[in-house]
């Protein structure tokens, strides 16, 4: 258990969201400004991200809000426009997210060089998207198909936000089950929604359970709940609490982003 630390250059890293404003296809694109000021807002803050000093970032289609299982061809060509664009002022390792489509997500990483993708990529699970029905077996064959097996590392997502597994069994035997079937690089939980809280009891349950296994916090870590988070969890997703005021529709935040660091940098010695 070292790719982590080989990727990132440290313990307990944390891998910061930046939040693309919505794309063309979205509902909430604003065709007016276009795609040069959702390229503009991606880079503000991915600069604040950087100098802020995170090990890490995700781009996401986050404001593609209602997500789809399924995505549609111009949001993954929208992303590649954005990050291409950004690939010249990215300098820390960066990993790539399509909601909610793991096969999006991997053409995506294949065509940016990205490290890694988070998805939800096992399980049957019902919510506001309706019936959320994966195949574990045919992302991974997708990964080898691209030439990736070995070059984009999986975050598997095994508690998504706004849904509920479809079955009897509890979190941990999920979480087990996943990591002999599906060989995940790491196991992500998470709140309810993006920036809600990640239940540190579940977090911890998770870890005990699969010591040789990366478990990430993937939602609602903050600078007031980091330190309990990080002596449970082998790093964090962070998002929302780098964006002005805590919320989710702001923009990020260098000192925000930097008291955090601060913070965290001081818990790794």
């Amino acid at each position: 258990m070292n790719w982590a630390k080989d990727l990132f250059g440290t313990e307990k890293p944390i891998i910061a969201m930046c939040h693309v404003r919505a794309l063309p296809g979205d509902p909430g694109y604003d065709a007016e400004k276009g795609m040069d000021y959702v390229v503009e807002m991606a880079y503000h803050d991915l600069k604040a991200l950087q100098e802020g000093g995170v090990d890490a970032v995700m781009f996401s289609n986050e404001f593609s809000l209602p997500y789809q299982t399924k995505v549609e061809p111009v949001n993954t060509a929208a992303m590649a426009r954005v990050i291409g664009q950004l690939m010249p002022e990215i300098k820390i390792p960066f990993g790539v997210n399509i909601l909610w489509d793991p096969y999006a997500s991997l053409d995506l990483a294949a065509v940016t060089g990205a490290c890694f993708i988070r998805e939800v990529m096992s399980g049957v699970y019902a919510g506001d998207l309706g019936l959320w029905n994966n195949d574990a077996g045919a992302i991974s064959r997708h990964r080898r198909a691209l030439g990736l097996q070995n070059k984009v590392k999986l975050l598997y997502n095994i508690y998504p936000e706004s849904a509920q597994y479809l079955g009897n069994r509890d979190v941990v035997d999920v979480a087990k089950t996943n990591v002999f079937n599906n060989k995940p690089d790491a196991i992500l939980i998470s709140g309810a929604t993006a920036g809600s809280n990640t239940d540190a009891n579940i977090l911890r349950r998770v870890k005990e359970a699969l010591p040789e296994t990366y478990v990430f916090c993937n939602t609602g870590c903050k600078l007031e709940t980091v330190e309990q988070i990080l002596s449970i969890a082998d790093g964090a997703v962070v998002g929302t609490y780098f964006k002005q005021d805590g919320k989710f529709d702001n923009f990020t935040e260098y000192e925000r982003v930097a008291r955090f660091m601060d913070k965290v940098r001081s818990l790794r010695k």
